[in-house]
């Protein structure tokens, strides 16, 4: 409570202070619109292309010089699209670009090479924004923007909350940015950063965890980045959930800008610009640190557990005239937070401690080759570390202290990759590329709960695995509404030798201009958490082992059917259905047993595993969008789906994800404030989430007190719903564009309602009782940006 309201202290304070910096300004505001037009296959420049500034009476238009490149300039601030067409390529029409005074527009935009070769025509395409930036993705795939995930309501600029409003994707209710895609533990989601695999990019993160409660990108570095929730295509590997295929942008290579912001969840400074006048390279620098950290070293708030972090992230980009272009990618991050617990009867009286930390790092070097106008090479080395520990003290009653658990677990990762992707002609096109990682870890963990003067060792490891993968895929456009998408990926652990080689299918029937059917099919398969690996099992001797060493890939075969609809200019409706075949999975070894591995978010467990588990996932989605266009949006979706898990005990039983339904509206609005020359936009955006509870399996209070930890009715495993969910979120914009300068105050507020659904059930060792976990409360967010 102390917390809550600190945090609320906080907000109020972050309002008057952001108030009173708001200045006048009378003078209608423009900026810079420029960017280049590329093949979508090859990337190489477009020449001649033209490109048409709608929104604009006269129409406003110019061409594409040698190098690709176009330029609006004095263009007035607020929302315009751009159309862009080129003899013997299909037109494409960027919708609602974002123009503010403080920072200039800088746009790359990808054409596909019409199979209709006649002189002189220009094919109109039925694209829109939601279609994947990755063409080979035909299926269960949509492209998001950085202005969608800091418009949506209560995504906190954050992608991994936002893309919690689509189709078959269901976000934590306890406030982590976690998510469960189609009934699969968030464990599945696969993190990947300019075509780079990347480790879980959250702060305060677990061991194994792929989520955590705040973001380590900072969104001010993103580019547009797609998400998939199924049968992805054949270059994404060691993934069954869901895959965040993430980018960077470019640094402004022209000219200098910044931006700085404060608010509840982080102070920051953005850098970016050339690094000379007369060469294309651009740098891009983002720092953020705690603001409640800052306001408690101030003791403006002074409450027990201040969460600490900061981050940082960078990319450089150096383009050269004949060896192509080399980047530097990079980012890290750093947060601890220290808690303490007092005695219900005496509020002075310490009776335990924990102190959680969490650093992720990454660093690569990336380097784009093109061999000739149809063929480029992209070849990466990267290197990687996290770092999670917990150190966990308590009472025993008599003022004697000890430690109950301690815990370390530190991951690096070296890799090497190339692809090549190869335009043989209209029709195909080919991409190939291999990947190896060498992992290493360093592990130990130990714990002793009731303080019996023993400890018990959880995991003591340290070495290097190898990890080997491959991928060929093949694009073939059959007919000119007709796309079919081919290839396998193939994955080998080296740890245990073991592999998977996996076929993926896609393909898509455009049947007239506004309808398409498509169909997917993929097999997936993971790697367990090392820990997983290495976790030490207590024999029926009363001795101790690592028996999961050769622990195999769980599997998933994925088939996927949609239909697509553009019913109007700007609405389009999509329909998914799927199936998905769970084998191979992680089970305790012990035919009494109904422990399956998939039912876990993170960590790893003390008991010996075996590949003998089994499952499966199906559902519908329906998507209704409306995209942005004359100041309104909305967002309605809705899936049902069913999740179910077999154990060594051979009895099916509903998956620990199993709500069986999650439903969303998203709906908002801008607002012209005043006069059109006082360059001023309220937004007003909402989201409405319904969400079926999850399973959970009930406590047994007895033997948890005997042995000081949580110890669940194994009979009854995830026989129990947790509360449906119900969330309202609702943020609130107001931009502002001075000369040269934009000012924008937020207000983003996650649980407006403050509705407490119970979500599950745990033990408490201190009153020795059953606590219930309910919803995460209403919570506030305010930030002030400025761009200049």
């Amino acid at each position: 409570m102390k917390g809550y309201k600190s945090i609320l202290k906080t907000s109020l304070l972050l309002f008057f202070f952001i108030m009173n910096i708001q200045a006048y300004s009378t003078n209608l505001q423009v900026q810079t619109i420029r960017g280049q037009v590329i093949d979508q296959d090859s990337k190489m420049p477009l020449i001649g292309a033209n490109v048409i500034l709608l929104n604009t009476d006269p129409l406003v238009g110019t061409s594409t010089d040698a190098n690709g490149n176009f330029r609006f300039e004095q263009i007035h601030v607020g929302r315009t699209s751009i159309k862009v067409s080129c003899i013997g390529y299909e037109e494409k029409t960027v919708p609602n670009i974002l123009i503010v005074s403080g920072k200039e527009v800088v746009l790359e935009i990808e054409l596909k090479e019409s199979l209709i070769q006649l002189q002189d025509v220009v094919i109109t395409a039925n694209g829109h924004k939601s279609e994947p930036l990755n063409e080979m993705a035909l299926v269960s795939a949509k492209a998001f923007s950085v202005d969608e995930t800091q418009r949506y309501a209560g995504s906190f600029s954050d992608p991994a909350r936002m893309v919690s409003g689509y189709a078959g994707v269901t976000g934590d209710a306890m406030g982590n940015n976690d998510i469960v895609v189609r009934g699969n533990s968030s464990k599945g989601i696969l993190w990947k950063l300019d075509g780079m695999d990347i480790p879980n990019p959250n702060h305060f993160s677990d061991e194994g965890a792929t989520g955590g409660p705040i973001n380590a990108l900072n969104s001010a570095m993103l580019n547009n980045s797609d998400f998939f929730s199924g049968a992805f295509a054949p270059e994404y590997g060691n993934a069954y959930s869901g895959v965040f295929d993430m980018k960077l942008r470019n640094g402004n290579n022209e000219k200098r800008e910044y931006s700085a912001s404060i608010g509840i969840l982080g102070t920051d400074v953005t850098l970016e610009g050339p690094f000379s006048k007369n060469y294309s390279g651009s740098y891009l620098i983002n720092y953020r640190y705690s603001s409640l950290d800052i306001l408690d070293k101030l003791n403006v708030v002074n409450y027990y557990g201040i969460p600490k972090y900061q981050d940082a992230a960078i990319k450089i980009n150096l383009p050269t005239k004949n060896s192509g272009t080399f980047q530097l990618i990079g980012f890290g991050g750093l947060s601890n937070i220290y808690q303490e617990d007092f005695a219900l009867e005496n509020e002075d009286s310490l009776t335990r401690t924990a102190d959680f930390g969490a650093h992720v790092a990454f660093l690569a070097f990336k380097h784009i080759y093109p061999i000739n106008d149809r063929t480029f090479i992209t070849s990466y080395i990267s290197g990687s570390s996290t770092e999670n520990s917990a150190y966990y003290k308590k009472d025993d009653d008599m003022g004697n202290w000890y430690t109950a658990f301690y815990d370390e677990f530190t991951n690096t990762s070296i890799r090497v990759s190339t692809n090549i992707n190869t335009k043989i002609n209209t029709r195909h096109r080919l991409k190939l590329g291999v990947t190896y990682s060498d992992l290493g870890y360093n592990m130990f963990s130990k714990f002793d709960l009731l303080n019996s003067g023993t400890y018990t060792v959880g995991v003591d490891t340290e070495g290097r695995a190898g990890l080997i993968q491959g991928y060929a895929n093949w694009k073939y456009r059959i007919h000119d509404n007709v796309t079919l998408v081919s290839g396998i990926h193939y994955i080998h652990f080296l740890l245990n030798n073991s592999n998977s080689l996996e076929p993926r299918l896609g393909l898509e029937w455009q049947i007239n201009q506004k309808q398409s059917l498509s169909l997917g099919f993929g097999v997936h398969s993971k790697v367990e958490s090392i820990a997983t690996y290495f976790a030490t099992v207590e024999n029926s001797d009363g001795t101790y082992s690592t028996p999961n060493k050769d622990l195999g890939l769980s599997k998933s075969a994925q088939y996927v059917l949609g239909y697509s609809n553009r019913i109007s200019k700007n609405v389009n409706v999509r329909i998914e259905a799927y199936y998905q075949q769970l084998y191979n999975l992680a089970v305790e070894n012990d035919i009494n047993s109904s422990f399956v591995l998939n039912n876990v978010r993170s960590g790893y467990e003390n008991l010996e595993l075996i590949n003998k588990g089994k499952g499966y996932n199906y559902g519908l989605e329906l998507t209704v969008e409306r995209f942005l266009a004359n100041n309104y949006y909305f967002l309605i979706t809705s899936s049902l789906y069913n999740s179910k898990l077999t154990a060594m005990d051979g009895i099916e039983r509903n998956s620990r994800f199993n709500g069986n339904y999650v439903s969303n509206i998203l709906i908002g609005k801008e607002f012209r404030v005043g006069k059109p020359s006082k360059n001023k936009t309220l937004g007003i955006n909402t989201k409405v989430s319904y969400i079926g509870g999850q399973r959970y399996t009930p406590l047994d209070l007895q033997a948890s007190i005997d042995k000081g930890i949580s110890v669940f009715q194994e009979d009854k495993a995830f026989a129990y719903r947790a509360d449906d969910i119900f969330a309202l979120n609702l943020g609130i914009t107001y931009r502002r564009n001075r000369k040269k300068t934009t000012h924008e105050f937020k207000i983003d507020i996650q649980n407006l309602t403050n509705n407490k659904a119970l979500v599950f059930e745990y033990y408490d060792d201190m009153n020795k009782g059953i606590e219930k976990a309910y919803q995460l409360a209403m919570l506030p967010n305010i930030s002030y940006t400025i761009q200049f």
